[in-house]
């Protein structure tokens, strides 16, 4: 039987991902090594984003406060509060703060060993890694 996991954000620490993008984990290869996703929230000042990039699996992403755009495959849609995308692996895309207050997400991933490659790379970079930098400081 598998063991259940709380995640208590108040003993999480939260990972500087540059540009001042902020990544709270929460399940991951770490946290929960049975679990079958990778989960966890970021945070983007106004006016960041994510680089264009794609990952090894599908993600589902729910924009839980402030206001946004996605890009995939290059047509961009707003995005407003608890609205949710599903990105199949292997798609370009990225995730944009549009508004006058932080973007924050709820990011899931349908693979415990996750990957990022970004755009005009081809160096493909574990999820949370120090190369897994949203912009560089």
């Amino acid at each position: 039987m598998s063991q259940a996991h709380i995640f208590l954000i108040d003993d999480i620490k939260p990972i500087q991902r540059g540009g001042g993008v902020v990544t709270t984990p929460l399940a991951t290869h770490f946290s929960a090594p049975e679990a079958k996703f990778t989960t966890g929230i970021s945070v983007y000042p106004v006016g960041k984003g994510a680089p264009l990039h794609v990952h090894n699996c599908d993600e589902q992403v729910t924009l839980l406060e402030g206001v946004g755009e996605v890009e995939i495959d290059g047509e961009i849609t707003p995005l407003k509060q608890y609205d949710s995308t599903y990105i199949p692996g292997n798609r370009v895309h990225a995730f944009r703060n549009k508004g006058d207050v932080p973007m924050k997400i709820l990011w899931i991933y349908a693979s415990m060993k996750v990957t990022r490659t970004f755009e005009g790379s081809d160096e493909e970079v574990e999820h949370l890694s120090a190369k897994d930098m949203m912009a560089k400081d």
